[in-house]
């Protein structure tokens, strides 16, 4: 028997060459022993380590090479043994990897199934830690994971896309990943690291608990979807017995606490500004037709409807207040002098406004002349109220996993109350949007005239915007709540 050692690394690609050699040379399923990484245990009938063979090249369909890629990663001892048996019967008969009835092709979907559904997790579970920062003054961070397969390696370009402006390492019993500068490095596994401590860690865990909808429990579903052997390594699930106990009780305080209808007439005030047509029946386009249109017919002391903009499936959607003079004009929030020290704030606290989309509570400026200039004027009531048909619909086109609302506007808008706006900055409420993380404004910001207040000023506005930056860094999607 011939013994055919795959590397730690790499270990799809060298099988594939492997399986290409030894197919051409005619080497039989029953002649090869396949072993990755470490010498395997004693085995009499093996003959020494041997480099792949050369032979002429065989064509199989793409389908396989695909399915081997993913089968390669499975835990399975036998996984190439498995996948070298179906390619020598494949050789003759290209057209097995269409019979669905074949044994050997149901159990190479199967473990492909689960290979995927492993990265899938990864992706989903993995829970990084701030450590401090390098020479190179990048953020550094730091995770801990045990996947069910050898997921580490293929998944790794998706953490370095997702995570591409910090440095990071995924250790595994397996494997370890390291990624510097750019470019990713494997080393051995190890055991489990000594992570320190992070501060980031309380407000995820909070994040996590606005999001548990107690109405929607399905303990089955959600056990599924977040397996319990994952939950040792994720800090909120510490928090997940005490949520479904109380799960019950949530539920019917929700229920005391919910608003009260709107009056019938609202709704035909919101079908004559607006016309009859449900937010489901809204794209993005026809959104921004419709702004366009009523933007046409503008009253006196108001400027045009400024809608967002950002991708529109962002992950976060910032609110502030309402458009400014400047914004007016662009037509395009966030473009004025409280859009620019945002944006001065957001790069020093690692938050990215590309990666957000970017919105106003208030669609219009509203504004009084003095001369020739136009003033600010805060908006009411009417106008927050005006505005919330617009808001609603890009929520619901966007979808966002987390709403940051800047100032007491966003806040009254998004939560029922601008009360309190000081106390509250800095924490994450729960809405009927979602988890919403509460700020200051950077208008208000310049609107303090002592120049120490205005240094505190940026410094509160640039530690909750770190904070929301590190929220989202500690984790490559919010973890599935029960809502199924």
């Amino acid at each position: 028997m011939k013994t055919v050692r795959l590397p730690l690394t790499g270990t799809d690609t060298a099988w594939r060459e492997a399986a290409r050699a030894h197919v051409a040379a005619g080497t039989p399923p029953a002649d090869l022993l396949w072993t990755r990484g470490e010498a395997p245990q004693s085995d009499l009938f093996a003959a020494p380590d041997m480099a792949p063979v050369s032979g002429a090249d065989i064509t199989v369909p793409r389908a396989f090479v695909d399915l081997a890629r993913t089968v390669c990663w499975h835990a399975d001892p036998e996984r190439f043994a498995r996948l070298y048996a179906f390619l020598w019967r494949l050789r003759d008969r290209p057209a097995l990897m269409r019979d669905t009835a074949d044994p050997d092709l149901t159990r190479l979907r199967g473990m492909e199934k689960n290979v995927r559904r492993c990265a899938h997790k990864m992706k989903a579970f993995v829970r990084f830690r701030d450590i401090a920062p390098g020479g190179t003054g990048r953020r550094r961070f730091a995770a801990w994971f045990e996947p069910t397969h050898f997921t580490l390696e293929p998944t790794a370009p998706f953490f370095a896309r997702r995570f591409a402006d910090m440095d990071w390492v995924i250790a595994t019993p397996d494997l370890t990943a390291r990624h510097e500068g750019g470019r990713i490095t494997f080393a051995p596994g190890q055991p489990k690291p000594d992570l320190p401590e992070d501060a980031a860690e309380g407000l995820w865990e909070t994040y996590f608990c606005n999001i548990f909808n107690p109405a929607r429990v399905k303990v089955q579903a959600m056990t599924s979807e977040m397996p319990r052997k994952y939950w040792k390594n994720m800090p909120e699930a510490k928090h997940i017995p005490a949520l479904i106990a109380g799960a019950e009780a949530r539920v019917r305080e929700m229920a005391a606490a919910a608003p009260a209808l709107a009056p019938a007439h609202a709704a035909r005030v919101l079908d004559r500004l607006h016309g009859p047509d449900t937010l489901e029946d809204l794209s993005f386009a026809a959104l921004r037709a419709r702004a366009e249109d009523e933007s046409r017919t503008l009253r006196d002391g108001y400027g045009r409807i400024v809608l967002g903009e950002g991708p529109e499936d962002a992950p976060l959607m910032i609110v502030g207040e309402q458009p400014g003079d400047e914004e007016d004009r662009q037509g395009r929030p966030f473009v004025g002098p409280a859009g620019q020290l945002f944006d001065r704030v957001a790069e020093g606290a690692g938050l990215d406004r590309r990666d957000a989309y970017v919105t106003n509570a208030v669609k219009q400026f509203r504004y009084r002349m003095k001369g020739k200039r136009r003033l600010h004027m805060p908006p009411n009531r009417t106008e927050i109220e005006h505005g919330r048909w617009w808001l609603e619909t890009e929520i619901r086109l966007v979808t966002p996993r987390l709403i940051l609302a800047m100032g007491a506007t966003a806040a009254q808008a998004l939560t029922g109350t601008r009360e309190g706006l000081l106390k509250r900055r800095g924490q994450v409420e729960d809405t009927p949007y979602g988890p919403v993380f509460i700020t200051v404004h950077p208008a208000w910001i310049l609107r303090l005239r002592d120049a120490a207040e205005r240094e505190a000023g940026e410094a509160t506005l640039r530690a909750d915007l770190s904070a929301v930056a590190r929220l989202h860094a500690a984790a490559i999607q919010p973890p599935p709540s029960p809502r199924h």
